[in-house]
C-alpha cells in the first residue's frame, strides 16, 4: 500500500516524536542518515565515501561521526594496508539505537496510538552533541 505525503510524513512525525520522548540519544538528520549508510549499505566507508554518498563537505562528516563515535554507535578502524584511510564501521550500540528506532517506525505504522510508542523520557539528558 502506497502512503500519501501526509500519511508519510505522518508515520515519519510520529516515529521522531516517539524517539525523542524516549531516553535514546537525538540525533541530528545528519548523523541518523549517516548512521543508517554505515549500517544499510555495503562497506568499507571512509569519510570521503560518507560525504560523496550524502552529498555533505568532508567536515559535516567529520563532525557526525564525532558525535557518533561519543554515544559508541561507530568506531573508527585504520586501514592495515593503508594507513592514510580509516574505515567507518557499526557497533551494537548503533545497531540496537537503529532497531530501536525502526520499531518505532513500524509501531507508528501499525496505527498504535502516540502514548503507546515509547515510554517517556526518565528524565536524563539525551542530546547527542
Amino acid at each position: 500500500m502506497a502512503l500519501s505525503e501526509r500519511e508519510g510524513l505522518e508515520l515519519w512525525r510520529r516515529a521522531v516524536t516517539a524517539s525523542v520522548r524516549s531516553d535514546a540519544p537525538d540525533l541530528t538528520a545528519r548523523q541518523q542518515a549517516i548512521l543508517m549508510t554505515i549500517a544499510l549499505t555495503p562497506g568499507p566507508h571512509t569519510v570521503r565515501g560518507l560525504a560523496e554518498h550524502l552529498n555533505i563537505a568532508k567536515p559535516a562528516v567529520t563532525r557526525a561521526l564525532d558525535a557518533l563515535a561519543r554515544l559508541d554507535f561507530i568506531r573508527r578502524i585504520k586501514d592495515d594496508t593503508d594507513l592514510r584511510n580509516i574505515f567507518i564501521e557499526r557497533t551494537p550500540a548503533g545497531m540496537a539505537y537503529l532497531r530501536t528506532f525502526s520499531g518505532l517506525v513500524l509501531a507508528a505504522a501499525s496505527g498504535k496510538d502516540d502514548s503507546q510508542l515509547a515510554p517517556k523520557r526518565s528524565g536524563k539528558t539525551n542530546a547527542a552533541a
